[in-house]
This record gives structure tokens, C-alpha cells and sequence, in this order.
């Protein structure tokens, strides 16, 4: 059994969530986010409370169950809160910087890393911080997961981009010879 199906999502304050057939509608304000069940798993809203069932008793059964409960939970803090992800930059000379819908990145190579700011995100630069906001969580998640790859962070002098809350575990440079 799911412990993650087996609770209720609580609807936010000025979110509006109904059933279009097998697709769940999420509105606030102007905006309106779509999740497809597909029909695998029972629906129930009351009032401010939505509720999830299994169909069958197969794994498969309650591995959707426990998914659609917390793509829907998602989705409501999305709209309700939204997600954030930081990055710093480390290293002599990197910089970032955003113009427009792409971000500019310096980061020690012969030419700019350019990243394009997708629809739904807003990027942020602080001196060495990027901060990544959006109402999705996993478009924010991604974004973030593909800036630190252009220069991960190295063990040596920890230099690169990482996620503001990673510890990077240093590594000893070489000894010195006899």
C-alpha cells in the first residue's frame, strides 16, 4: 500500500481544481496547469480536499496511485508557492548574467555558454548566486540540473556550479616530493 496515495491534497486558498474526464484541471488566476491520469487510478473532490483511489490491486496499480497523488500536491504548491533552486558560481572570472531570455554564462571556456530561459521559468543573477523560480517543479529542477552541467564543480579548488545547499568534498592537492 502507498503511503503517499493514502493522503488526502489539500486544495490552497484561490485554487480551483475540477475533473475533466481523466484529466485533472488546476486554475489561479490566469494560469491553469493539466494532469492526465489516463484513467488508472479513481478521483474524488470535495470542496478542498482531493483524494485518490487504486483500481486494481497490482503494483503497478499502486505505483500510479502514490504518482498522481504527489504530481497533484506538485502542482498545487506550484501554483500556490512555487519552486526555487540556487546555484552558485565559483572560480576567477565566472560570471553569469541575463539578458532578455538567455542566460549568459562565463565559465573559464574560450566562448560564453549561452542557456535559454524556457517558458514558465524566471531566472535571477546576485553576484555568483542564479536563482531559478517557476510554478513547475520538475521544469525548474531541470533547468538547474543543466546549468550545473555545463562546469560542475571539480574536488580540487571547487571551482564550477553547484547547487547552493551541496558540500563539496575536497580532495588533497599532490604531496611534495622528497
Amino acid at each position: 500500500m502507498s503511503r503517499v496515495g493514502k493522503r488526502p491534497v489539500t486544495v490552497a486558498k484561490g485554487i480551483e481544481v475540477s475533473l475533466d474526464g481523466t484529466v485533472i484541471v488546476a486554475k489561479k488566476d490566469k494560469l491553469e496547469k493539466r494532469l492526465e491520469t489516463h484513467g488508472r487510478v479513481e478521483i474524488s473532490i470535495d470542496g478542498s480536499e482531493v483524494t485518490f483511489t487504486r483500481i486494481g490491486e497490482s503494483k503497478e496499480s499502486s505505483a500510479y496511485w502514490g504518482t498522481y497523488r504527489a504530481l497533484l500536491n506538485n502542482m498545487i504548491i506550484g501554483l500556490d508557492k512555487g519552486f526555487t533552486k540556487s546555484l552558485e558560481i565559483n572560480g576567477v572570472g565566472y560570471r553569469a548574467s541575463v539578458s532578455g531570455k538567455v542566460l549568459n554564462l562565463q565559465l573559464g571556456f574560450s566562448h560564453d555558454v549561452l542557456f535559454d530561459i524556457k517558458e514558465g521559468l524566471e531566472i535571477k543573477v546576485e553576484k555568483n548566486i542564479i536563482t531559478i523560480n517557476g510554478t513547475d517543479k520538475q521544469s525548474v529542477g531541470q533547468a538547474a540540473a543543466e546549468i550545473r552541467a555545463f562546469r560542475p564543480p571539480e574536488p580540487y579548488k571547487g571551482k564550477g556550479v553547484k547547487y547552493t545547499d551541496e558540500v563539496i568534498i575536497r580532495k588533497a592537492g599532490k604531496a611534495a616530493g622528497k
